[in-house]
């Protein structure tokens, strides 16, 4: 596969990515799923080099069995007054991770889009085993509750 020349990015130039994440909670708990939200966005924004700025549009999910609190409420919380958030419901897939909050979010970065570093937090790292790995050269997140 050839690399498209919308992934070489000159100095200085940004382009619209997109980074994905994943958690879960214990139990259908408001306050677990405003933690639980806080905790990965703040570790996509950090792992990425992003800012609220930078930010375009948040897309949260959650699986059929979370329905105690929006995760994009609290994002509102954590300052994400003017950007763009949608909370949607996951299919139900039998036999799939239960508890489960995804963002998949959009921002300005100079990073090529093979550099994006998706976030997978705790059990959901057996979602996606090639992407849950944190970046060379960072420690990683404390498991939730830890």
């Amino acid at each position: 596969m050839t690399t498209p020349t919308s992934q070489v990015i000159e100095p200085g130039v940004l382009a619209v990515r997109a980074v994905r994440g994943a958690t879960q909670v214990a139990s259908d708990d408001p306050v677990l799923i405003d933690e639980a939200t806080g905790e990965l966005l703040g570790e996509i924004l950090r792992r990425n080099e992003l800012s609220d700025a930078d930010l375009i549009s948040i897309v949260f999910t959650t699986t059929h069995d979370l329905r105690s609190a929006f995760p994009a409420a609290a994002a509102r919380r954590l300052g994400l007054s003017d950007v763009p958030l949608l909370c949607t419901a996951e299919i139900a897939v039998p036999g799939a991770l239960q508890r489960v909050i995804r963002i998949l979010a959009h921002a300005h970065s100079p990073r090529p889009r093979a550099a994006m570093h998706h976030v997978y937090l705790g059990a959901t790292a057996a979602l996606r085993p090639d992407l849950s790995a944190p970046p060379p050269g960072t420690d990683p997140p404390l498991t939730q509750g830890a």
